[in-house]
């Protein structure tokens, strides 16, 4: 009797890990939809971000699909940072750990848009590529 409770929670720990991949799994399915239709797109447990010539779109990854969508043109932007916590990093020199990592977009009217990231390195090769992006599509340029 002893063992058999000592074994029920471990029992509901890989009951609870089984849905937990279920879960993702479904996410990832639906964010593999969603972004056929992007030149380049990124899967994140925080978000999803996809770039279809100079549209960024990006929203949070549910199992339905993304949600809270926003749109907005490389066009619009006035600058683009990465961001550790509340201040920007040199790309080209990140730190090696960092946590609360977001690329930020700075947009007219002084609006921001900020869309987190897990992984420092993923977010800086995002932030070089879209920088690169952004010099072509500036309507200065």
């Amino acid at each position: 009797m002893e063992r058999g409770l000592l074994w029920l929670p471990l029992l509901a720990v890989f009951i609870w890990l089984a849905w937990a991949g279920w879960n993702e799994f479904q996410k990832v399915e639906a964010y593999r939809t969603w972004a056929e239709a992007f030149d380049r797109a990124k899967y994140d447990i925080l978000a999803v971000l996809g770039q279809k010539g100079s549209d960024i779109t990006w929203g949070k990854p549910t199992r339905q699909g993304p949600v809270n969508l926003q749109t907005f043109s490389l066009a619009q932007v006035k600058g683009i940072q990465v961001m550790v916590g509340d201040r920007a990093i040199d790309i080209q020199n990140p730190p090696i750990n960092s946590r609360n990592v977001a690329l930020e977009f700075q947009l007219p009217d002084a609006k921001t848009v900020r869309i987190p990231f897990t992984d420092l390195s993923l977010a800086t090769q995002w932030g070089k590529v879209l920088q690169q992006d952004w010099q072509r599509f500036k309507p200065d340029a």
